[in-house]
């Protein structure tokens, strides 16, 4: 069977996730990349991930080229740029250059500590029907951690930007692999005067690590609200779209300095 030549002229994009064991993260990974579609529905966006679930990398960016298309930009859907933005995507990718030297593929970068997430997240917490302008309520701001200590602090920055804004008694940024912990970061919360304690993820999806944080919390606040992971929210779909147009604009640099 002839495999028919691809007309369209927007480069695909290839948002790549993480992966996990856990059946949630990819049902809510794909809830995030359908409301990407739904922005840009001219748009051909194609879901993989790096790890424990599919389809991979490879099978995406092979079925992109099989398909007759000259170029791709890569979105990782990583809140950081560790390990797997820094040296596994890119390793993927080169291997991918090498199969398909017709491909051009450029990484955009990573989605980050950006304004707009920060905003998600506030929304989160009260979508979870806490009041912003509530002083007794202190929030724990949940990330995976790092064994990075510039990472960490890049993160920990995340707190005072939630809690701008708010009348709330505190943000404290705790980790799930490291220190600072959940019982540390409630602790400083009730030094603060927190009464109500609220859990914000700094995860896009839920798995075994946000089920970690909530056990502890448990532990230690039986009734602390928890907000909702950032997920399929409108603005983590802006900036996938900037991280895309960012990646569009570097491939017609290189073209043009090629």
């Amino acid at each position: 069977m002839t495999t028919p030549l691809i007309a369209a002229a927007v480069p695909p994009m290839i948002v790549v996730a993480h992966g996990s064991r856990d059946p949630r993260s990819a049902r809510a990974v794909a809830a995030a990349v359908a409301a990407i579609r739904g922005a840009r529905p001219d748009l051909d966006v194609r879901l993989c991930f790096l790890d424990l679930s599919a389809p991979s990398v490879d099978q995406v960016v092979d079925a992109v080229a099989a398909e007759g298309h000259s170029s791709a930009v890569v979105v990782p859907l990583l809140l950081g740029s560790a390990f797997h933005a820094r040296v596994d995507l890119p390793g993927l990718l080169a291997a991918a250059r090498r199969r398909h030297p017709g491909l051009d593929l450029v990484q955009a970068d990573v989605l980050g500590d950006d304004d707009r997430l920060v905003s998600a997240v506030r929304d989160r917490v009260r979508d979870a029907g806490v009041a912003l302008d509530d002083p007794r309520v202190g929030v724990v701001l949940a990330a995976v951690g790092s064994s990075r200590p510039d990472a960490n602090e890049r993160t920990a920055a995340i707190g005072p930007r939630l809690h701008a804004g708010t009348a709330w008694a505190g943000v404290e940024v705790c980790f799930a692999t490291t220190d600072p912990t959940v019982a540390q970061a409630i602790s400083r919360l009730r030094e603060r005067g927190a009464r109500s304690i609220v859990v914000a993820p700094w995860f896009l999806a839920p798995g075994l690590l946000t089920d970690r944080v909530d056990r502890a919390v448990e532990a230690l606040a039986a009734d602390a609200e928890r907000a909702d992971v950032i997920g399929d929210h409108p603005l983590l779909v802006e900036v996938v779209l900037d991280r895309y147009r960012a990646g569009l604009r570097t491939l017609a640099a290189d073209r043009a300095a090629a």
